[in-house]
């Protein structure tokens, strides 16, 4: 079924020790919607200015990515992030940010995306993420993701987020923030009981750890022996994760689980090039090969 996600559109520098892309197609929105896109239709809704490639827009519709949401200002610019990665490629510093038209954007989602039942709420102001919630009345699941600058600066926003959500993916170092606690596991379970039926904390090359009301567990990353750009990893987890719950229609523990392992493989894609260009040269087969690899790696 079609799962909507509302997020930033971007346009990416990037730096790494070997290496340096300008003005790549990024944004939480595109990566989570290129990778969700391999399960089921996605809807994106977003704002860009006037300087957007068209070619980038076509490149997503030809994924099957619906695009009618996607708000083009006249005059304006489009959001812009310049990042810098350091050697073991974990650790990365924000050279430059740009917000420009995503400033001052007001998603007013069109009917279509209203009706969606399965809706993420990518990175993005609190405030924004509670404008789409209060249009999307009808979700059976809603999921959002958040970082330090939110819990930082709209943390009363974000706690009632917490409360109208029903589910919460954030890294190991959000986590640690919003909960206050170092140990991962008492964090997990914190942030849980603040509202979100389950909530997922991403650990980068480690993988992803699942908390619930029932159970805890974690899940370990696919591993990747040539990581290129890590820009997009945790957004394009989110997007595959999102993807198979969609696909399936469900999201009961079983599914919850295949779908986390489906996100860290298209993770485990992404980073392998800048930018989509990984992605852009897979299929579907590409990840049921890697899935069956990974199960055989898990098994013992």
């Amino acid at each position: 079924m079609p799962l909507l996600v509302v997020g930033s559109v971007a346009l990416d520098t990037i730096e790494t020790p070997t290496s340096k892309r300008e003005n790549v197609l990024g944004g939480s929105a595109v990566y989570f919607s290129y990778a969700a896109s391999y399960f089921t239709p996605v809807r994106l809704v977003g704002v860009v200015g006037e300087d957007w490639p068209a070619e980038y827009t076509k490149l997503l519709q030809d994924r099957g990515v619906d695009t009618q949401g996607l708000q083009v200002v006249r005059g304006g610019k489009t959001f812009r992030w310049h990042g810098r990665y350091f050697a073991d490629m974990n650790q990365r510093e924000t050279v430059q940010v740009h917000l420009n038209v995503f400033e001052q954007f007001d998603p007013v989602l069109p009917d279509e995306c209203r009706r969606a039942r399965f809706v993420f709420l990518a990175n993005g102001p609190v405030t924004i993420q509670h404008k789409v919630l209060d249009q999307c009345a009808g979700a059976e699941l809603v999921v959002a993701d958040t970082m330090e600058l939110w819990i930082n600066t709209q943390r009363r926003e974000l706690e009632h987020l917490l409360t109208r959500i029903d589910g919460l993916v954030m890294n190991d170092s959000e986590a640690r923030l919003l909960a206050g606690d170092e140990n991962l596991v008492r964090a997990g379970q914190k942030i849980r009981q603040m509202g979100p039926r389950f909530v997922v904390i991403k650990k980068g090359e480690h993988g992803a750890m699942f908390f619930s009301k029932y159970e805890t567990y974690v899940l370990p990353a696919y591993p990747t022996p040539d990581v290129v750009d890590p820009t997009g990893a945790g957004d394009s987890f989110a997007g595959g994760m999102m993807g198979y719950l969609a696909m399936r229609g469900a999201f009961d523990p079983r599914t919850l689980k295949e779908a986390m392992a489906y996100g860290i493989l298209v993770a485990s894609f992404t980073v392998e090039d800048f930018s989509l260009d990984r992605l852009l040269r897979i299929r579907r087969e590409d990840l049921e090969q890697r899935m069956e690899e990974y199960k055989r790696m898990l098994s013992f």
